[in-house]
């Protein structure tokens, strides 16, 4: 990346204040470190800034959230759904939710505005509603991408919004020479997504690149 390019990156990420985000300036810090101490790579400023305005663009009342981690992409969903939005936020790992759990509670966030599953994904999505959520989002390097994202199809109401995090997956998306079985299977992702008649997408390279897509009506 040229040097001015990689000036305009970190302009960015720094662009919005994370401390402004909750009443307690260190929330989202905190739940990064939690995150690293699991080992769950929290989205990057630029991507969470980018998820909360897609929440407030739709007003998001009820979001699935595939992939808790310590909980930083859920306090950026969070922040920018309704006031009375519900997400419910999916993950194998009880470890993981804990740690998101108690980031929420320093959050203030309110008990019922998050309801917190620990499962297999792929089970716990096929017992959600058709097209009742307003906004559904995981990982590009998710185990299972191809399933989740047509269970995320299923899920979406008419006009909701996909959101995949970590879509350019530490810059190996676009670097020729990558051609592991992870990287190969973000950038199959991807194409699914894109191929997809039934979505309208746009690649970001905010944080690790956000993937977005609005269901068509």
């Amino acid at each position: 990346m040229a040097s001015g390019k990689v000036a305009s990156w970190a302009h960015g990420e720094e662009f919005v204040d994370e401390a402004g985000l909750f009443a307690d300036a260190g929330v989202l810090e905190r739940a990064r470190e939690r995150g690293a101490e699991l080992g769950a790579t929290p989205v990057l400023p630029g991507a969470g800034a980018l998820m909360r305005v897609l929440a407030a663009a739709v007003q998001a009342r009820s979001a699935v959230e595939i992939g808790t981690g310590a909980g930083v992409g859920s306090l950026y969903l969070l922040a920018g759904m309704h006031p009375d939005g519900v997400l419910t936020t999916i993950d194998p790992e009880v470890e993981n939710q804990r740690a998101a759990r108690e980031s929420f509670a320093e959050a203030r966030i309110r008990g019922p505005r998050v309801r917190t599953i620990a499962g297999a994904p792929r089970d716990v999505v096929g017992r959600l509603t058709d097209h009742a959520y307003d906004l559904v989002s995981f990982p590009a390097h998710a185990p299972h991408a191809l399933d989740l994202l047509e269970h995320a199809r299923r899920l979406l109401r008419p006009g909701g919004v996909l959101v995949i995090p970590h879509a350019l997956f530490h810059d190996r998306v676009a670097d020729p020479a990558a051609r592991d079985a992870s990287t190969r299977a973000v950038r199959e992702l991807l194409k699914a997504v894109t191929e997809a008649e039934d979505l309208v997408t746009a690649l970001t390279g905010s944080g690790d690149g956000v993937l977005a897509a609005v269901l068509r009506p």
